[in-house]
């Protein structure tokens, strides 16, 4: 049988907040770091795709940019 609720449907289960603070302070993190680490990719990619500083400049370019983004980021 179903359980008997005191209160309405509508309202659903007491929140737990700190709970839920957690997680959206964590879903912001990865979304800003994920962000930064893309952009670095693509760039380390554009420059060695499009210029002649080839694969290893690129590659030490973006681990650059990454370290650089996540000092910032802080």
């Amino acid at each position: 049988m179903a359980e008997e609720s005191t209160g309405p449907v509508e309202t659903g289960a007491d929140m737990d907040y700190a709970e839920h603070q957690k997680t959206y302070e964590g879903f912001l993190s990865v979304s800003k770091y994920g962000t930064m680490a893309i952009i670095a990719i693509l760039l380390g990619m554009a420059i060695g795709f499009f210029t002649s500083a080839g694969f290893i400049f690129s590659s030490l370019l973006t681990i650059v940019l990454i370290v650089i983004g996540v000092m910032l980021l802080r």
